[in-house]
């Protein structure tokens, strides 16, 4: 099926809200996601949905997309709530990086965090023991923590290109799950009942628990790395904000409120620091990422698995290392399951959602076993 494209200024009207599609015809987005688009907005009480050229289906609508409803619907969240990236600079030099042992030393990431956290969980406002022995843990699926090279950057950013970069993608792991699984059967319906002020505690915690997790992670690696971090920006894309004429709800849709935004590539194409241009039509929200193409499924069939192709998929055309030991999960997340990042972030600028202002390179990716699990 072909796009019904538009600029990002002319909405179009569904049988319920409208509908504003930020990207153009460059970009290849599967019919079943713009079925799903159409089917959001004629859900009761939905008012605008922004869709960011990453859109693609998922279980319960389509990721990719912001949301605005005059209720809310839990499974435009999904049950990854909080789910997001974070950008962190390190104060290591590229030139003093040895890939070599720096990957020995990233595989920490795979072992529990014994760390008590107790502090910092105060800090954020959470109790103390609400799944406090899985922070610091990525999670499975498309969840990584790489190490970043800066290839070019706006000079207005002030970011150093001789440094380190560090960008984490988690989320809240079995929190959410635990908040999303614990809805009522009707939630589904849209709630607009004390249960909706029960999945809201539950969900705000979730967004916390998501935050915290990212630094943490982000904290192992730079101690693995025997370097210290400053955060440069978190955005999450997962998550439920109350607006002043509804609730907007963000799926796979970066939180665009801040002067910048991560967008994550496909270890085969670059990752960018984007600057939001507060589109009215965007709804606060922006592209997180290069966006699936194929679903995890239909990889194993298009992919071949010989060791030699397995070894191909640990390395990236920039030099870089995966560092990751599970073959399925390498098969699904292989770079040819994503759209290209260029193509979504030149859809971003040419429709007036963002702009580029810097690019970034992958070094080392770490994405963890599947029996972990998925968050």
């Amino acid at each position: 099926m072909g796009n019904s494209v538009l600029d990002g200024r002319t909405p179009a009207v569904s049988s319920g809200g409208t509908i504003t599609k930020f990207y153009t015809s460059a970009t290849w987005v599967e019919g079943r996601a713009e079925q799903q688009l159409e089917q959001v907005a004629g859900w009761a009480g939905v008012r605008r949905v922004a869709a960011f050229p990453d859109v693609h289906p998922g279980k319960y609508g389509p990721v990719g997309c912001a949301v605005l409803a005059d209720r809310i619907y839990p499974q435009l969240i999904g049950n990854d709530i909080g789910c997001g990236m974070s950008l962190f600079q390190l104060d290591l030099p590229t030139r003093k990086l040895k890939l070599a042992k720096a990957l020995r030393r990233m595989r920490v990431l795979g072992e529990p965090d014994d760390t008590d956290h107790t502090g910092c969980i105060e800090q954020s406002g959470l109790p103390v023991d609400l799944f406090a022995t899985s922070l610091g843990t990525i999670g499975g699926g498309n969840h990584f923590c790489e190490v970043q090279t800066l290839a070019d950057c706006d000079p207005d950013t002030s970011l150093d290109t001789s440094l380190i970069y560090l960008l984490v993608h988690s989320g809240s792991r079995g929190l959410g799950s635990a908040v999303f699984g614990n809805l009522p059967e009707d939630a589904f319906l849209g709630m607009s009942s004390d249960d909706a002020l029960a999945y809201v505690t539950g969900h705000d915690q979730a967004v916390r628990w998501a935050r915290l997790n990212r630094q943490i992670i982000a904290q192992r690696a730079a101690e693995a790395l025997r370097a210290d971090l400053r955060l440069i920006v978190d955005a999450p894309h997962n998550l439920l904000t109350k607006a002043t004429d509804g609730w907007l709800h963000r799926k796979g849709a970066a939180k665009a409120d801040t002067s910048l935004v991560p967008l994550a590539g496909s270890r085969a194409t670059p990752s960018y620091l984007l600057q939001p241009m507060a589109h009215d039509n965007a709804l606060g929200s922006t592209a997180h990422g290069a966006g699936r193409r194929y679903d995890r499924g239909s990889m194993h069939g298009r992919v071949r698995a010989k060791r030699s192709d397995i070894e191909a998929m640990q390395r990236t055309p920039f030099g870089g290392r995966i560092i990751c030991e599970d073959r399925d999960l390498l098969i699904e997340e292989a770079p040819m399951a994503y759209k290209s990042s260029q193509t979504v972030v030149a859809d971003l600028e040419a429709t007036g959602a963002a702009v580029p202002v810097a690019t970034f390179h992958p070094l080392l990716t770490f994405k963890k076993k599947r029996a972990e699990g998925r968050s």
